[in-house]
Protein backbone atom coordinates (compact mmCIF):
# COMPACT_ATOMS: atom_id res chain seq x y z
CA UNK A 1 0.00 0.00 0.00
CA UNK A 2 1.33 3.41 -0.99
CA UNK A 3 2.34 5.80 1.74
CA UNK A 4 0.24 8.98 1.58
CA UNK A 5 1.58 12.29 2.90
CA UNK A 6 0.24 15.78 3.50
CA UNK A 7 1.93 18.81 1.95
CA UNK A 8 3.61 19.62 5.28
CA UNK A 9 4.87 16.04 5.67
CA UNK A 10 6.17 16.13 2.08
CA UNK A 11 8.05 19.39 2.71
CA UNK A 12 9.62 17.89 5.86
CA UNK A 13 10.70 14.76 3.98
CA UNK A 14 12.25 16.89 1.24
CA UNK A 15 14.05 19.23 3.65
CA UNK A 16 15.18 16.73 6.28
CA UNK A 17 15.50 13.37 4.53
CA UNK A 18 16.36 14.17 0.91
CA UNK A 19 13.10 13.07 -0.72
CA UNK A 20 12.44 14.38 -4.24
CA UNK A 21 9.18 15.92 -5.53
CA UNK A 22 8.09 14.35 -8.83
CA UNK A 23 5.24 16.23 -10.51
CA UNK A 24 3.25 13.92 -12.79
CA UNK A 25 0.98 16.66 -14.18
CA UNK A 26 1.09 17.74 -17.82
CA UNK A 27 3.89 19.95 -19.10
CA UNK A 28 1.53 22.94 -19.28
CA UNK A 29 0.33 22.48 -15.70
CA UNK A 30 3.94 22.15 -14.52
CA UNK A 31 5.05 25.28 -16.42
CA UNK A 32 2.20 27.30 -14.86
CA UNK A 33 3.66 26.62 -11.40
CA UNK A 34 5.11 23.72 -9.44
CA UNK A 35 6.86 22.90 -6.19
CA UNK A 36 10.30 24.51 -6.21
CA UNK A 37 12.92 21.94 -7.26
CA UNK A 38 10.37 19.47 -8.67
CA UNK A 39 10.95 17.12 -11.58
CA UNK A 40 8.24 16.88 -14.26
CA UNK A 41 7.53 13.37 -15.51
CA UNK A 42 3.95 13.50 -16.84
CA UNK A 43 1.77 10.44 -16.38
CA UNK A 44 -0.30 11.60 -19.38
CA UNK A 45 0.57 13.67 -22.42
CA UNK A 46 -1.68 16.23 -24.07
CA UNK A 47 -1.49 16.46 -27.85
CA UNK A 48 -3.61 16.91 -30.94
CA UNK A 49 -5.41 13.66 -30.17
CA UNK A 50 -6.25 14.74 -26.63
CA UNK A 51 -4.93 13.16 -23.44
CA UNK A 52 -3.01 9.91 -23.83
CA UNK A 53 -0.95 7.84 -21.39
CA UNK A 54 2.75 8.69 -21.42
CA UNK A 55 4.26 5.45 -22.70
CA UNK A 56 7.70 6.67 -21.58
CA UNK A 57 6.70 7.32 -17.94
CA UNK A 58 8.37 4.28 -16.35
CA UNK A 59 11.40 4.39 -18.68
CA UNK A 60 11.91 8.05 -17.77
CA UNK A 61 11.62 7.35 -14.05
CA UNK A 62 14.14 4.51 -14.41
CA UNK A 63 16.50 6.79 -16.34
CA UNK A 64 16.42 9.59 -13.75
CA UNK A 65 16.04 7.75 -10.43
CA UNK A 66 17.42 4.57 -8.88
CA UNK A 67 14.76 2.13 -7.68
CA UNK A 68 15.47 3.03 -4.04
CA UNK A 69 15.18 6.82 -4.56
CA UNK A 70 12.93 8.60 -2.07
CA UNK A 71 10.12 9.93 -4.28
CA UNK A 72 7.11 12.08 -3.45
CA UNK A 73 4.72 11.79 -6.38
CA UNK A 74 2.22 14.61 -6.89
CA UNK A 75 -0.35 15.86 -9.38
CA UNK A 76 -3.11 18.48 -9.27
CA UNK A 77 -5.49 16.92 -6.73
CA UNK A 78 -4.26 13.40 -5.98
CA UNK A 79 -5.79 11.14 -8.66
CA UNK A 80 -2.96 10.85 -11.17
CA UNK A 81 -0.32 10.69 -8.45
CA UNK A 82 -2.04 7.70 -6.81
CA UNK A 83 -1.98 5.89 -10.19
CA UNK A 84 1.65 6.91 -10.79
CA UNK A 85 2.71 5.73 -7.32
CA UNK A 86 1.04 2.35 -7.92
CA UNK A 87 2.84 2.00 -11.27
CA UNK A 88 6.18 2.89 -9.69
CA UNK A 89 5.74 0.42 -6.85
CA UNK A 90 4.65 -2.24 -9.34
CA UNK A 91 7.87 -1.58 -11.29
CA UNK A 92 10.02 -2.09 -8.19
CA UNK A 93 10.49 1.42 -6.77
CA UNK A 94 10.70 0.97 -3.00
CA UNK A 95 10.38 4.46 -1.45
CA UNK A 96 7.31 6.09 -2.96
CA UNK A 97 4.95 8.50 -1.21
CA UNK A 98 1.81 10.00 -2.73
CA UNK A 99 1.08 13.67 -1.98
CA UNK A 100 -2.57 12.98 -1.22
CA UNK A 101 -3.87 16.53 -1.77
CA UNK A 102 -1.68 17.22 -4.78
CA UNK A 103 -0.41 20.64 -5.83
CA UNK A 104 -3.75 22.50 -5.62
CA UNK A 105 -5.84 20.32 -3.33
CA UNK A 106 -8.63 17.78 -3.24
CA UNK A 107 -12.00 19.11 -4.34
CA UNK A 108 -15.27 17.80 -2.89
CA UNK A 109 -17.36 16.58 -5.85
CA UNK A 110 -20.66 17.69 -4.34
CA UNK A 111 -19.69 21.19 -3.18
CA UNK A 112 -16.83 21.86 -5.63
CA UNK A 113 -14.94 23.33 -2.66
CA UNK A 114 -11.37 22.43 -1.71
CA UNK A 115 -11.72 19.81 0.99
CA UNK A 116 -7.98 19.26 1.54
CA UNK A 117 -5.54 22.06 0.60
CA UNK A 118 -2.58 21.04 -1.54
CA UNK A 119 1.04 22.21 -1.75
CA UNK A 120 0.33 25.66 -3.24
CA UNK A 121 -2.66 26.40 -0.98
CA UNK A 122 -0.47 25.58 2.03
CA UNK A 123 1.89 28.37 0.86
CA UNK A 124 4.82 26.03 0.35
CA UNK A 125 7.58 27.05 -2.12
CA UNK A 126 6.31 27.38 -5.70
CA UNK A 127 8.20 28.29 -8.87
CA UNK A 128 7.69 28.60 -12.61
CA UNK A 129 11.40 28.11 -13.25
CA UNK A 130 13.07 24.73 -13.52
CA UNK A 131 16.49 23.30 -14.18
CA UNK A 132 16.61 21.83 -17.73
CA UNK A 133 17.35 18.34 -16.41
CA UNK A 134 14.16 18.41 -14.35
CA UNK A 135 11.74 19.35 -17.14
CA UNK A 136 9.96 16.74 -19.28
CA UNK A 137 11.77 18.11 -22.34
CA UNK A 138 15.15 17.58 -20.65
CA UNK A 139 14.25 14.16 -19.30
CA UNK A 140 12.84 13.03 -22.65
CA UNK A 141 16.09 14.17 -24.34
CA UNK A 142 18.05 11.95 -21.95
CA UNK A 143 15.88 9.00 -22.98
CA UNK A 144 16.56 9.73 -26.66
CA UNK A 145 20.33 9.98 -26.00
CA UNK A 146 20.26 6.50 -24.43
CA UNK A 147 19.06 4.88 -27.67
Amino acid sequence: MTRRVTPEEAKDLIDKEGWVYVDVRSVGEFQAGHATGAYNVPLNLIGKGGVTPNEKFLAAMDKVFPRDAKLIVACQAGGRSARAAAQLEGAGFTNVADLSAGFEGKVDAATRQVSEPGWRRKNLPVSQDSEPGKTWEGIEARLADAK
